[in-house]
């Protein structure tokens, strides 16, 4: 199977179809033949008001969810349409995911959930050094800190350094400033440009203005198609 390259896209998302079935037998469509390649070195903003699709089609993205039709392809392996281990393992290599809730693991603290996270890649001789991962998203002195101690804006930092514990290839995160001040927003908005500047492939759902004017690329969802 091929391999990216740095011209090829890292991570390919092909008309990609989701939907829903409502309790009264109708469908909702999520996302409505959306298409988006990513390329190394650049932070990619999705924007959109709620409802749009957005979330929707970074779990596609990610190999969290199952589009109805289309497919997504990282580093050349497909992705869709794969046995959930398949996809796991392939995301475990290339892909840091940042969702909105669920990041990290209550019983463990921040170290250890940074560790949790290295411990199922497949690369261990490659592996980010905790401590200074923890570090450079501004939480040394919480690295023994449990996620129900952590305010919201350490929570989302250590939700990041979880996201990057294996330095994937392409970070997708959603809303990864929504609930925190501003100067977490900046800490976080730096990290993101420090992984696009690394040859990385970074995707942001967000709402903010802040994140959209650092980004290279804009896309807008809108009834779960791109129109921007």
């Amino acid at each position: 199977m091929e391999i990216a390259s740095d011209v090829a896209p890292v991570l390919s998302a092909a008309e990609l179809y989701r939907f829903f079935h409502a309790a009264d037998g109708d469908e909702t469509f999520a996302l409505r033949g959306v298409s988006l390649d990513l390329q190394r070195g650049e932070l990619v903003a999705v924007v959109g008001p709620s409802g749009s699709g957005k979330s929707t089609l970074l779990a596609c993205m990610a190999g969290l969810d199952e589009p109805d039709g289309g497919h997504v392809s990282v580093a050349g392996y497909r992705m869709t349409r794969r046995p959930e281990a398949e996809r796991a393992a392939l995301r475990a290599r290339w892909i840091g995911v940042l969702l909105q809730s669920g990041n990290l693991l209550d019983h463990l603290n921040v170290a250890a959930n940074v560790r949790a996270a290295q411990a199922v890649a497949p690369k261990p001789d490659e592996r980010t050094d905790v401590d200074a991962l923890i570090a450079s998203v501004g939480l040394a002195a919480r690295r023994h800190a449990r996620p129900t101690t952590l305010s919201g804006g350490e929570a989302a930092r250590a939700g990041l350094a979880v996201a990057l514990a294996n330095d994937p290839t392409v970070l997708l995160a959603d809303e990864p400033t929504g609930e925190v001040d501003a100067d977490s927003e900046r800490t976080i908005l730096d990290l993101l440009r420090e992984r696009a500047h690394a040859s990385k492939a970074v995707v942001v759902v967000t709402h903010s203005q802040k994140v959209a004017a650092a980004a290279d690329r804009v896309v807008e969802v809108l009834d779960g198609r791109v129109v921007g």
